[in-house]
């Protein structure tokens, strides 16, 4: 049975595509046939560079299914949130062209990763956020954190809004690669694995370690 999970960060620039085509990498490592998808791509044309990041990690050739646009089935020019970098394009936003390339995938990999656009209260429209996509599609969660200055609060927040909408959690990934400054970072870890210990107490956290 094919599975799909949904990647979100605390906030835009949590690393998120490197953390995704890791977690791809480790999976490709253990025989498992597994493609990422991007959601939502803004400030591209034509292709997706968070999709050719992972490739680069994960070691492989563009796919087919990247050539075809279905990894990267929405893309923006502008580097912006979904909502309004469609409105600079002057284009409305099909989440059915999501779901069914994410169908499409999920027919022929065991496992997709999506990576989402920045954090889960991103707007997609006035309306919808990337929160309301992944309860409404009932996708398994894992959210990327780090240890920069106000992380903690970026995640706990995060986290809050995952429990108050009764999103499954599947792991917390917490990305070294912006532990920079080793004091705040050391807290910073703590800190969140005691929150998670006590609110989470089933959910696993995982570091992943930095590719410098």
């Amino acid at each position: 049975m094919s599975h799909a999970y949904f990647i979100s960060g605390i906030d835009t620039d949590a690393g998120k595509s490197y953390v995704t085509g890791y977690l791809a990498a480790k999976l490709i490592e253990k025989g498992v046939s597994v493609v990422t998808q991007k959601f939502i791509q803004t400030g591209n044309r034509d292709f997706s560079e968070d999709i050719e990041l992972h490739r680069r990690i994960m070691g492989i050739d563009p796919l087919p299914e990247d050539l075809d646009h279905t990894t990267a089935p929405v893309i923006f020019t502008y580097p912006a949130s979904a909502q309004l970098a469609a409105r600079i394009d002057g284009k409305k936003i099909d989440l059915n062209v999501i779901d069914n390339a994410t169908a499409k995938l999920k027919s022929k990999y065991d496992i997709v990763l999506i990576e989402g656009a920045g954090g889960l209260m991103v707007p997609i429209t006035d309306e919808i956020f990337t929160i309301d996509y992944v309860e409404s599609r009932q996708l398994p969660l894992l959210l990327v954190t780090n240890g920069v200055l106000g992380s903690i609060n970026h995640t706990i927040l995060s986290l809050e809004a995952i429990k108050n909408r009764d999103i499954k959690l599947e792991a917390v990934l917490y990305n070294e690669h912006f532990d920079t400054d080793k004091v705040i970072a050391e807290d910073t870890r703590g800190f969140i694995s005691r929150y998670m210990k006590k609110h989470f107490p089933n959910v696993p956290l995982y570091f992943i370690p930095s590719i410098r």
